[in-house]
Formats: C-alpha cells, sequence, structure tokens
C-alpha cells in the first residue's frame, strides 16, 4: 500500500491481519464506481472504511454525504433523500435540494440501510436501478452521478427471510462487501488502538497521560468490547480526562466489570488460567511497546527495561512481526 493511501486510512488503526486484509482492499474497491455494501458490529469503524474508500476514490473532490437511515423518519425518508418543490405540502415554503443532489458527483453513505422502512427501500432500489428520482412534488427526473456506500450492524440474510429488508435491494447494494470483525475477535489491536486514542486525547484536551500501565492495559485486554472500537475510544477518553497522573491505572479505566471477559471453565486448572491470562498480556504488552516505538525492538526492549535478546524472545514466542508495527504510528 503506498503512503498516500495510508494517509487516507489513518483513521484505521490496526495490527490484526483480519484489519489489514480490509485494508488492503480499500484501495481496490475504491477505484470501482459500484455500490458498497460494509457490514459488522456497532462501533467496529464502518464510516471510517466508507470514508476512506470515498477518499481514495476519483470522487475525493467532490461531496462526501453521510446520513444515519435509523434517525430519519419514516414518513420522512424520501424528502430528505430526493428533496422536494416549492409548495409541495404545506409547510414546503421553499424548495429542498435532498441529500441525492447535494451529494452529486461524490459519494451518499448509508448508515443503518437496514433500518429504512420497506416504500423507502422500494424508493431506494429504483434509484439505484435508474439512477435518477423524481422530487417530491415535481413531475421533472433528475439524473444523478452518485456513488453510494451503505453500512449496516444487523444480519441482513436474516432480515430478508423476515420479509423487514427487500432482497433485490440488498443485491443491488451488495455489489462489492467489506466486513469488519469484531474487537473482542482481534484483540492484538486493543494495546494499538488504546495507545492512539491515549494521544489523541492528551493532545485534545492538553491532559498529561502519556503512557498505559501493564496492570491497565491487562484490564483493557480483558474485556469483551461489546461497543467496539467506539466503546474503547469513551474508555480512554474518560481515562484521560479523570487521570491525575502521567501514566494510566487500572483505576483510571472505568469499565463495566459486567463486560469482563467470562472467568475460565471450574475445572481448567489454576495454572492453565494463569497461563492464559500472562499470555494475553505479554503479547498485548509487546505490541503496545512496538507500536509506540515504530516496531524498533532496541527502543521497545529499553522502555520495558528488558534485555534486548530476552525481549526478543518474547516477540518470537507469541509470533509478533515488528516490521508490522512501522506504519502503524500516525
Amino acid at each position: 500500500m503506498s503512503l498516500a493511501h495510508r494517509d487516507e486510512i489513518r483513521g484505521f488503526i490496526h495490527i490484526s491481519q483480519a484489519c489489514a486484509r480490509v485494508a488492503e482492499r480499500l484501495p481496490v474497491v475504491a477505484g470501482c464506481q459500484a455500490n458498497v455494501l460494509i457490514t459488522g458490529e456497532t462501533g467496529t469503524g464502518k464510516e471510517v472504511c466508507a470514508r476512506a474508500v470515498h477518499y481514495l476514490s476519483p470522487r475525493a473532490s467532490r461531496p462526501w454525504v453521510a446520513v444515519n437511515c435509523g434517525a430519519l423518519p419514516a414518513e420522512l425518508v424520501e424528502n430528505e433523500l430526493f428533496g422536494h418543490a416549492r409548495g409541495a405540502y404545506t409547510t414546503a415554503h421553499a424548495a429542498s435540494p435532498g441529500l441525492v443532489r447535494e451529494a452529486e458527483g461524490g459519494t451518499l453513505f448509508l448508515d443503518e440501510v437496514d433500518s429504512l422502512p420497506l416504500p423507502a427501500q422500494a424508493k431506494l432500489l429504483r434509484f439505484l436501478q435508474e439512477r435518477e428520482y423524481r422530487p417530491i412534488g415535481t413531475s421533472t427526473t433528475v439524473r444523478a452521478d452518485v456513488r453510494v456506500i451503505a453500512a449496516s450492524n444487523s444480519d441482513l440474510p436474516q432480515r430478508m427471510q423476515r420479509g423487514q429488508f427487500r432482497q433485490d435491494l440488498f443485491f443491488r447494494l451488495n455489489v462489492l462487501h467489506l466486513h469488519l470483525p469484531a474487537l473482542r475477535d482481534r484483540r492484538e489491536d486493543v494495546s494499538v488502538l488504546a495507545q492512539h486514542f491515549l494521544r489523541q486525547f492528551a493532545r485534545e484536551y492538553a491532559r498529561s497521560a502519556q503512557a498505559i500501565s501493564p496492570a491497565a492495559l491487562l484490564k483493557l485486554l480483558r474485556h469483551d468490547w461489546p461497543g467496539n472500537v467506539r466503546e474503547l475510544s469513551h474508555v480512554i477518553e474518560r481515562a484521560v480526562l479523570l487521570s491525575t497522573g502521567p501514566i494510566l491505572e487500572p483505576r483510571d479505566i472505568d469499565i463495566d466489570l459486567a463486560c469482563i471477559e467470562p472467568a475460565v471453565p471450574e475445572e481448567a486448572s489454576f495454572r492453565v488460567a494463569k497461563m492464559r491470562v500472562v499470555d494475553r498480556f505479554e503479547r498485548g504488552y509487546v505490541e503496545q511497546l512496538l507500536s509506540v516505538h515504530g516496531g524498533n525492538v532496541t527502543h521497545a526492549a529499553m522502555a520495558a527495561k528488558k534485555d534486548r535478546r530476552a525481549f526478543f524472545e518474547l516477540i518470537r514466542k507469541h509470533g509478533i512481526d515488528p516490521q508490522r508495527f512501522r506504519s502503524s504510528v500516525p
């Protein structure tokens, strides 16, 4: 991936192979003009990826228009998307161009597209098929040059089976597909994301926090993150605001303990349980230091106050590639 491409997807912080595969596809998807469907749980970064697709594409200089379909009242969806003429209804004292017109030449991002009511889905389908629409209250057909990227955190095939989402609309949207894994399925990203948010919020709020202690990192790694990256961002933001020292400690990490990773099964011995926790901590701690120091093993070992050879043994034990971190520093 070129340096220019990395600049455009800077907000998509990761070191996991699962996310690396998504990041590698973004420039390819951006080079096409087809519709894109991005799926993944809430908070996984679907809009970040959608923005990357837009700004890596030939449409980058044209408008980026994002709309949360779940926030649109059912009776106003058509009006919001396609606009209306003056006098189209009682309160239409002036014409409104609509979001499709605002996105002309650029990209229209439809977040939570699964929340659209069926009549609105039919209108959207017709627009995607014909690439034209009629503002409410007019008889004039308007052509549109807009790329549509849709996102959903729902199981769309299941919603189709229930008659809640149109199958033909699904196939029209799902020409190109990107799926973002949940944070609990890529725990190696927790440390680099936490460090990224720490720097971001310390700078934004002019706070003294500079690092995360090993114990605090372990607490982060044990959490299941039902809210994914968005939840992690909020946790670190709160910690930065409330901490009083340069290092975030476990007491600064305010996490709902009900969401902490479940305890190991009762039949697991103390030794096995301890090994699992220690292994997870070691991996996360080493990855965090490598991320902070841009993959420089010597500097990371010095920060850990460990001999370089011993630190390298930890890297080899957990199969960590320091080269991956050379592009992870924003």
